[in-house]
């Protein structure tokens, strides 16, 4: 499978290497021959006006041609928190949602639980 993984800052940098580069077309059309766009951490690093278009935009092109992965740490109903325009956040809660699998996981942390038992640490 083609897959490409992102997080919204990587992603921002390829899309603005992109425009600079006027290679803007060619790129988002690069996303659509993929089989899965993995963008991880939605949320976690602050998210301006022009990461967020970056993200509708990507989204809006995988949108019903490429199968596309979120992950973050907030509620779909909470993303008009942290995107920088509430109807880019709901345009993209609409897309993302149209089709979708919605799965959330709860409980602890594997990677607090492992840290806090010693576990997978190693001394520097």
């Amino acid at each position: 499978m083609r897959v490409a993984w992102f997080n919204s800052e990587t992603l921002t940098a390829t899309i603005a290497t992109a425009e600079a580069q006027d290679t803007l077309g060619p790129t988002l059309a690069k996303f659509k021959r993929l089989d899965l766009v993995v963008l991880d951490d939605l949320g976690i690093l602050p998210i301006g006006a022009g990461g967020s278009e970056v993200i509708y935009r990507v989204v809006e092109t995988c949108y019903e041609a490429t199968s596309v992965i979120v992950t973050s740490n907030f509620a779909v109903a909470s993303f008009d928190a942290i995107l920088a325009a509430q109807s880019i956040a709901a345009a993209l809660v609409d897309r993302l949602s149209h089709h979708a699998h919605l799965i959330e996981a709860t409980g602890e942390s594997v990677r607090l639980t492992q840290a806090l038992s010693g576990k997978g640490v190693v001394p520097l």
